[in-house]
């Protein structure tokens, strides 16, 4: 009588747009920097969710662009504590779990003790084989292509798409089956635009401090009810 119960098909790769910190602050009559560090924990959170969650075995977040460095200093100050405070927290919880954290972008930038733990967190973690967690700091999916295509030439490498995709900083994940951005925004904003070229899009107006376990079980329900061609057509 009853049909069985179809089961939802997540995406191999999600991949996140966390915006929205300061307005979920401002929006409760906040300072905009408890946004962040809301924010901050959400990320740890759904690190912790997306460790069991069926299906998914890499999860790449936006954590910091290129481009946020134009910020308030006392901002980009901020962002890089709680960054360090999170990393330091996790950093034993990543082992005991499986998983394996990649940094894309490029570290130099950062304070030096942010820069080493983030290093000395990837060294430790780099043989793990449980869920692939890229986290994005410092980064632009411009720059990304442009740092491979420049791997790729010294080298002597041919100028394949193959080549590029190896020199990425999220290598070897796989491309981005869904992208999921917050706070009702609807733009990429210059984040993995390689690694996007066949992805599902989720715009959600959750802002990111608000987006927990029910929210992440909609955006893989809209997912798993889109019809993926890849340029087949049919």
């Amino acid at each position: 009588m009853f049909g069985k119960k179809k089961e939802l098909v997540a995406p191999k790769h999600i991949a996140f747009i966390c915006d929205g910190n300061r307005r979920w602050a401002v929006a409760r009559k906040l300072d905009k920097m408890i946004g962040h560090k809301v924010g901050g924990q959400a990320l740890k959170n759904m690190i912790k969710i997306l460790e069991n969650y069926p299906g998914i075995k890499y999860a790449s977040f936006f954590c910091f662009s290129t481009e946020n460095w134009n910020r308030e200093k006392y901002e980009v100050d901020y962002l890089m504590e709680i960054a360090y405070t999170l990393l330091s927290e996790s950093e034993q919880t990543l082992m005991e779990k499986n998983v394996k954290l990649v940094s894309m972008g490029d570290v130099n930038r950062f304070p030096e003790k942010l820069k080493n733990l983030l290093l000395k967190v990837m060294a430790e973690t780099k043989d793990n084989t449980g869920l692939v967690v890229n986290l994005a700091l410092n980064y632009g999916g411009r720059d990304d292509i442009a740092h491979a295509a420049k791997l790729v030439a010294e080298n002597g490498e041919e100028m394949t798409i193959e080549n590029i995709s190896k020199h990425l900083y999220s290598y070897p994940s796989p491309d981005i089956d869904l992208l999921v951005r917050t706070s009702g925004e609807m733009r990429i904003s210059n984040f993995m635009l390689f690694q996007l070229a066949y992805a599902e899009f989720y715009f959600t107006k959750t802002c990111w401090p608000g987006f927990n376990k029910r929210e992440l079980d909609k955006a893989v329900k809209a997912f798993s009810k889109r019809k993926r061609r890849f340029g087949g057509g049919k």
